[in-house]
């Protein structure tokens, strides 16, 4: 049966990664799906259990760490986030794609337990570039915005342990560049033989093992 592929995606914020998952999610809705967290923080106002996180506490996010059910865990202000790796497990064995949204730490945590995931990072067209969009966003003051930079860079170091990288000037370019590699992933030889099984052993014959 054809599995789907685990795609992670990493990018500093402002580079326009969650608007390139959301605008491939609304052309591809059947094909792909955004792996939901598990975190111990409350719920924010409009943010419900099973679709923006799965809301746990600290007791049963811990058993779920001692049982190593997570293939990427981190604790952030003292609230912990996490992916399960039996949920992914599930989407890719319906052949749905799975994309991963965490930063570059989360991503070699990832690798680690599930070294067949492909790794996709964005990056702004400019550091100016990068700090118009955070202004434009409305979000957060000049102090926040300036600790946004900063940090940026850092995550940007990691740019080179990615399999891919798209810089994201213009969107629509950058999207079709994002469906390329999933195209790309889709037409590895090991995918074509479970998706053809049938189409390679007419045209093998017989020798087809």
């Amino acid at each position: 049966m054809y599995t789907g592929t685990l795609f992670i995606i990493s990018a500093p914020s402002g580079a326009g990664k969650s608007s390139l998952i959301q605008a491939y999610l609304n052309q591809n809705p059947k094909q792909a799906k955004v792996s939901i967290s598990h975190t111990t923080r409350q719920p924010r106002p409009g943010e419900l259990h099973g679709e923006h996180y799965y809301f746990v506490d600290h007791k049963l996010f811990e058993s779920l760490i001692d049982k190593n059910s997570f293939v990427e865990y981190a604790n952030v202000f003292d609230h912990y986030y996490g992916t399960s790796k039996a949920e992914i497990e599930q989407s890719l064995s319906q052949g749905i794609n799975v994309f991963l949204d965490i930063d570059w730490q989360g991503a070699r945590q990832v690798r680690q337990k599930m070294p067949q995931a492909k790794s996709i990072f964005i990056l702004p067209p400019s550091l100016k570039e990068l700090e118009n969009r955070l202004i434009k966003r409305g979000q957060d003051n000049s102090s926040v915005i300036a600790k946004r930079m900063q940090k940026a860079q850092a995550e940007i170091s990691h740019y080179n342990e990615y399999d891919y990288v798209i810089i994201n000037d213009d969107f629509d370019t950058s999207l079709s560049a994002l469906s390329a590699i999933i195209t790309t992933a889709s037409l590895e030889q090991a995918k074509q033989a479970t998706i053809n099984p049938q189409l390679l052993k007419d045209l093998l014959g017989s020798d087809l093992n």
